[in-house]
């Protein structure tokens, strides 16, 4: 018979093990009693302790926009030596606030008063760079994660137009589509409006991104939704179809997205093996196949192209490449090369510029390190007198500017 043994006061005597009932008045009562005690008391113990540690961590909120316009950044930390949050809320991109410890163990800083607008920022604690742990919003630009926030004041700004309001949504969908001239399944993003209802048709606009972009570029940090959603709500804007495409001809979809897994992004991604033609040469794979799945309107006067950087050279490949499939075509810090001494490329131009395309649009910021050649295009436009229109502003090669210049060629196409 098995025997277990019980600490009766002190000492373990041998028990029965078919005969485990304990009278409630028992000495072995007792000794149960005494065991149930100690484990509750521990527990409480612990728990005391616990709830001690969480209330002596602050409860951190970050970032705080102040009445006043200004942002208050607060971080944790009480082991730390140097924290510093560095963002695109002062004048030049890329400033620095140094944070002040608190005897909490808090670190903040407040900016100075800033303008409606999207930000982004991230944290440098002794050294190290991170996102802060209290803001849940983040972007990915190419590999890098930037905590965001949008400060607004009235309802024409453009924080107002960034933000999303209580206005009929458009839909953002990730969609795969066959590209026979690359030979690839391919993925891009296509906005349809709130309109769409599968029966009438709509203008398009392709929205091309950057170098070291995707698909999701637009739509993550270009804010392209609640643009379009906010601009077609206030009638500012005709309802349209926005298609955002890939455009790495040697890589199918976005990092993490495709069969060749979750690789660290860099702009350059499987560059080396080549591509069996180029995004520009390629891109009525695109047009085609938005043609035959959605509702749109086939007609060149209500197509438009559009593109950053390097979506901003294919804008200027694809508008030479076929002159009487787009009307309208909008260069974005363009990242477009004038061929010179080129017989072929002559001929192209004065084919495009022959044809009268309805909007041939230039928008660059004045710090912009692709200034000379956009100066370089328009002096061959205004060499061989073809019409554009041209808008500058300050800054330089950043999102700020990518969003206002897809704000405004969205407010110039499709109205005539």
């Amino acid at each position: 018979m098995k025997k277990v043994m019980v600490n009766n006061g002190g000492c373990f005597k041998p028990m029965n093990s078919t005969s485990m009932a304990i009278s409630p008045s028992s000495p072995k009562s007792n000794c149960r009693k005494r065991i149930l005690l100690f484990v509750c008391c521990g527990l409480i113990t612990i728990i005391s302790f616990g709830q001690q540690a969480l209330g002596q961590r602050p409860r951190v909120k970050s970032p705080v926009l102040n009445a006043d316009g200004t942002v208050t950044f607060n971080f944790f930390d009480p082991t730390a030596q140097r924290v510093t949050v560095t963002g695109d809320f002062r004048e030049i991109s890329g400033q620095t606030l140094q944070m002040v410890k608190q005897e909490n163990g808090v670190w903040t800083a407040t900016t100075n008063t800033l303008n409606p607008e999207l930000y982004s920022y991230s944290f440098s604690v002794d050294g190290q760079r991170i996102i802060d742990p209290s803001n849940s919003y983040v972007n990915r630009d190419i590999s890098t994660l930037s905590n965001i926030f949008i400060v607004t004041k009235e309802k024409d700004d453009k924080g107002h137009l960034y933000q999303v309001n209580d206005v009929p949504h458009g839909t953002l969908s990730r969609v795969w589509y066959d590209s026979p001239t690359l030979g690839q399944q391919r993925r891009m993003t296509v906005y349809l409006p709130a309109a769409y209802d599968g029966k009438k048709r709509f203008p398009v606009m392709y929205l091309l991104h950057g170098h070291g972009g995707d698909e999701t570029a637009w739509g993550d940090l270009g804010r392209a939704s609640q643009i379009m959603d906010n601009l077609i709500a206030e009638g500012k804007c005709v309802p349209m179809i926005v298609v955002m495409p890939n455009g790495n001809p040697t890589c199918n979809a976005a990092p993490g997205w495709w069969h060749e897994g979750m690789y660290t992004p860099d702009g350059n991604a499987f560059n080396n093996r080549g591509a069996k033609a180029t995004m520009e040469e390629s891109f009525m794979d695109i047009v085609n196949f938005v043609d035959d799945n959605y509702k749109t309107i086939r007609k060149r006067s209500a197509r438009a192209v559009t593109g950053l950087s390097m979506g901003g050279g294919h804008t200027f490949g694809i508008s030479y490449l076929y002159p009487e499939v787009f009307d309208y075509y909008g260069l974005q810090s363009a990242a477009a090369r004038v061929k010179r001494n080129d017989v072929q490329f002559d001929a192209q131009m004065a084919r495009l510029f022959e044809s009268k395309p309805r909007l041939y649009w230039i928008a660059i910021g004045k710090d912009d390190f692709l200034m000379q050649m956009n100066n370089e295009l328009r002096g061959y436009l205004d060499g061989h007198n073809y019409l554009y229109e041209y808008y500058e502003n300050d800054g330089g090669h950043i999102w700020r500017n990518w969003r206002i210049y897809l704000a405004m060629f969205a407010q110039k196409i499709f109205k005539d």
